[in-house]
């Protein structure tokens, strides 16, 4: 038997799909993760076994467990991913590319940076693309994006991170809270004040300092599941949040105020890449970040809510 007779051609789709799964050790999270149903999941990982001809896990009702087959073929998995990624930037650094996608998080302009690029590169195709803040870092590694202008904290494996300026934490409060219409406030000022949560362990621990600084634990607030959430639960008394200061100083509604922290580390916006690129693009684009992004020059008024 021939060896292309032999050997399966693997997709590597259904490979990010099975790793994806097997880091996640859970269909429905890692379905989340993937924006994709969990029985559509379930049925790529179960034609990537097909393939293989192995059972590479095995469903429990506490969750998913790695076969001995599925313990051999995870961690050459994710090295044949990223062979593939690693390919894939160097080809397209090559060939010289003539199309850049930027992404942006929530609260970031773009614009000056992606305009400037466009008139150096009038014929190159440029374009920024909008990537929830949670997401960033697969963008990147996932070849969805080029280049990345997100906050920190973020993942920074594999990405060549770039800080492009800092701004200062404020509070955010109902317009009617005792604590609003101060000049600033301490850490200690909101001690027993509940901090708004979200999914993100990361995002927690940087946004609502916890711990503080005295080791002290921060008050749970409840969990919000969107964007929007955070606006209201903020609004209806239920806690408090730590935000970035928009540009314009102002805040989404009228009945939310902010005060600025004193004493307190700033936020970071960044600009990310994936480490290997040597995409001619990528690199006029990081020099645009650098002239444009450095201040908010961007004028458009901004949420101070990352």
């Amino acid at each position: 038997m021939t060896e292309s007779a032999s050997t399966p051609d693997l997709d590597l789709r259904l490979v990010r799909y099975f790793v994806a799964v097997a880091e996640h050790r859970h269909f429905g999270r890692a379905a989340t993760h993937l924006h994709l149903t969990q029985p559509s999941l379930s049925r790529q990982v179960h034609r990537l076994e097909q393939q293989l001809g192995a059972r590479l896990l095995d469903r429990t009702p506490q969750g998913n467990v790695l076969t001995a087959a599925g313990e051999v073929f995870l961690p050459r998995a994710r090295s044949l991913l990223r062979s593939a990624d690693q390919t894939v930037a160097a080809t397209r650094a090559a060939a010289e590319p003539s199309r850049l996608l930027v992404g942006y998080t929530r609260g970031l302009i773009v614009t000056t940076a992606v305009r400037a690029l466009r008139r150096r590169h009038p014929d190159a195709e440029v374009q920024a693309v909008f990537v929830e803040f949670g997401d960033s870092a697969a963008a990147l590694r996932e070849h969805r994006v080029d280049a990345m202008v997100t906050r920190l904290p973020l993942p920074t494996e594999g990405l060549r991170v770039t800080v492009l300026r800092e701004e200062i934490r404020m509070l955010l409060l109902p317009a009617d809270h005792p604590l609003a219409g101060k000049e600033s406030l301490g850490l200690e000022d909101i001690a027993n004040e509940p901090l708004l949560r979200v999914p993100d362990p990361e995002w927690n621990a940087y946004w609502r300092m916890d711990p503080r600084p005295d080791g002290s634990p921060v008050p749970d607030g409840p969990l919000a599941e969107s964007y929007e959430d955070k606006f209201e639960l903020v609004a209806s008394g239920e806690a408090v949040a730590i935000v970035p200061a928009a540009r314009d100083g102002g805040v989404p509604r009228p009945d939310l105020t902010v005060v600025p922290l004193r004493d307190v580390p700033p936020s970071h916006v960044v600009l990310a890449t994936r480490a290997g690129d040597r995409s001619r693009l990528v690199a006029a684009f990081s020099k645009a970040a650098e002239a444009y992004l450095t201040a908010p020059d961007d004028h458009a008024p901004t949420s101070p809510l990352s």
